[in-house]
Parts: C-alpha cells; structure tokens; sequence
C-alpha cells in the first residue's frame, strides 16, 4: 500500500533506504554481499518528471543536501521544493547509513580495513538502482562538486539519454596525480595511527584528525586562510589561530565520521578516470546542455580541469568563478553560483 503524504509532508525532506534484492558486483571484480542506500527526497515530483534534481554530494558530504548545501537548496532558494523533485543517495562507503566499512550487515572479509575498493563507477552503479526504484524516467538536472561532479560525469555516460541538465562544479574528468598525492599524504597519516588496523569503530580516528588537517590545505588558499586566520595581536609566538583551525577541523570531522570511509572514499576519487576501457571521444554522447563551473583559486580542481571537460562535452558553458576560498568555493559563493544556475536553467 503506498504511503500518502500531504502537500505540507512533502516541503519536509524525507529519508529513506533502498535496499538491494541480491550481491552488489563492484568493477574490481569483488562484490558486496548486502547493499543498503539511505537516500532523502524532497518535494513532489511531477507527471511528466520534468522537475527532478539530483545531488551528488562530495566526500564527506551526505544525501541530507540541506545541511551543507543550503545556500542552494531550501524553500525561496535556487532548488526550491516547491517547484523541484529533489533527490540525492549517500554513496556506498560513506558513513550517513549507506552500506560502508562500519556495516554490521556485512561478512567480516569485507568490514573495516577489508572494505573492497569502490570505484566512481560503482557510485553511479548505486544511483542507478535508486533512480529505477523511484521509477525516474527523466532527470531535469543532474548536480555535483568534487567527488559529487565526478559522479554527474560518470553516470551522465551510462545514462545520457535521460538527463536534460548537467552541472559538474570544481571537478575533473580524471583524478589528477597532484590530487592522488594529497589523498595518498592523508591516507598515510591515517595509517600512522596504529588503531586503524584495530578492528574497532573508532580505529584510526586520531589519524583521520590529522588527515582532515592535511586535506584542508588542499581545499583552501593562502588567501583565505589569511581572511580568517589572520592575527591582530603581533607579540603571540604560539597558540596561532590557524594551528587551532585545523585541530578543530580535525576534531570536528573526527566526530561526524569514520576514517575507514575517510579512507575508502578517497581512494574511490583517486580512482576517477572517464576514460577507463573507453573511447576518448566518449563524452561526445552526452549531448544535453551542462553548466561546467570552476573556481579561480581551486588548487585541487584547478579550473584547468574544467577547461577540458567544457572542450570534451558537446553543448557546454564554462563559468569560471572568483573565489578567496579555493576549492571550497562552491560550499561559500552559494548566491553566486545561484545566478549562474538560474540563469543557465532559463536559458537552456
């Protein structure tokens, strides 16, 4: 019997779980022998499917989209669910109730520091099972950033024909090595902590602290670290504002997160490559309008990357946007990026 919501209900987001019938097959070759993705919908969607929005969201983001994208999504905002169907799925591996290395379902082979490695394809895999149960047809607009845009990317060429809209943010068409490195320096922090290797749910936590404060580094600039790290008081020699930032960035992930999702996450971003076991024409199959946006101070993304996916994609706009904030950006310049969106929408 299906659950009737009333017009109100549905202004509410709301979460729920899919569950898979049988084993998850992984590109690698391993699968995963129970699959459970928490997702969240938002809104109504309409008869011809034509105000569906999807969210990817990024590396230690989640499904509850209105938690750390707000500035887009939200009533009177850019997605506003009262005119959009709004879905977004935690990815597998992640710590927001998707099957993960945490999962106590799963077989002990397969649970902490055992966790087969994911791949991108593997998340577009999981949107794919939740769109068919949802029975979505169309996809108005597909968005992401960061780990988010390498998922647009990917599933746009497993099912271009039926997303009307792309919009990749701050994302590559392959994981650059500079961008491995980091993920590799965090990966061997973590690693560091000896509790990694514990079995135990709090294993490598410490090392996850000091990993969140290597990634920062990627994420911000000098710029903008300088606007909020800055010291007034010119006879401190210790105890620095940017040395307590990035203790409680640590500790404040520590808290929300686990770090052998940390850990599989972002091997699963290294592991991006559009062009694995195909053409390099591929994306000219994606021939819906895409709004690719870069950010000018990006250090991890640089806005190089989204040059050549504008070159790649045969109906694409480059919006490149001026942030102090780095890759970061496309979590701050929200009323920026609302206008590009907007604007883009009306157009296309």
């Amino acid at each position: 019997m299906s659950t009737i919501y009333s017009e109100a209900a549905l202004l509410q987001p709301t979460q729920q779980f899919y569950s898979s019938p049988s084993a998850f097959n992984l590109e690698s070759g391993r699968t995963l022998s129970n699959l459970s993705l928490a997702y969240q919908t938002w809104g109504k969607m309409n008869e011809e499917q034509s105000n569906v929005v999807w969210v990817c969201h990024a590396l230690t983001g989640n499904h509850r989209v209105q938690e750390w994208w707000d500035g887009l999504f939200g009533e009177g905002k850019c997605f506003d669910p009262n005119k959009y169907f709004i879905v977004a799925v935690n990815v597998p591996g992640s710590a927001y109730g998707s099957t993960g290395p945490l999962s106590e379902e799963l077989d002990s082979s397969e649970r902490f520091d055992a966790f087969p490695v994911l791949t991108i394809r593997d998340m577009a895999g999981a949107l794919e099972l939740v769109r068919k149960e949802l029975n979505i047809e169309r996809i108005h607009v597909l968005i992401g950033a960061s780990l988010g845009g390498q998922q647009v990317l990917e599933w746009s060429l497993q099912i271009p024909d039926k997303i009307d809209h792309i919009i990749p943010i701050a994302t590559n068409l392959k994981h650059s090595p500079f961008g491995i490195a980091f993920n590799e320096a965090q990966r061997l922090a973590i690693q560091a902590d000896p509790t990694f290797y514990s079995k135990q749910e709090s294993g490598g936590a410490e090392g996850l602290k000091a990993a969140r404060a290597i990634g920062m580094l990627s994420y911000r600039t000098y710029e903008g670290y300088s606007i909020t790290q800055s010291e007034a008081d010119h006879s401190k020699f210790d105890d620095f504002k940017a040395s307590s930032y990035q203790k409680y960035q640590g500790e404040k992930l520590a808290a929300r997160f686990n770090a052998f999702s940390y850990w599989y996450l972002s091997k699963a971003m290294d592991s991006h490559n559009v062009f694995r076991g195909r053409d390099e024409k591929v994306l000219e199959r994606c021939l819906m309008p895409a709004l690719v946006i870069g950010i000018d101070s990006d250090l991890l993304f640089p806005i190089t990357e989204q040059e050549e996916i504008t070159k790649q994609l045969p109906n694409a706009t480059l919006v490149r946007l001026h942030s102090d904030f780095g890759h970061d950006g496309f979590l701050v310049e929200t009323e920026t990026l609302a206008n590009h969106i907007t604007q883009f929408l009306k157009n296309s």
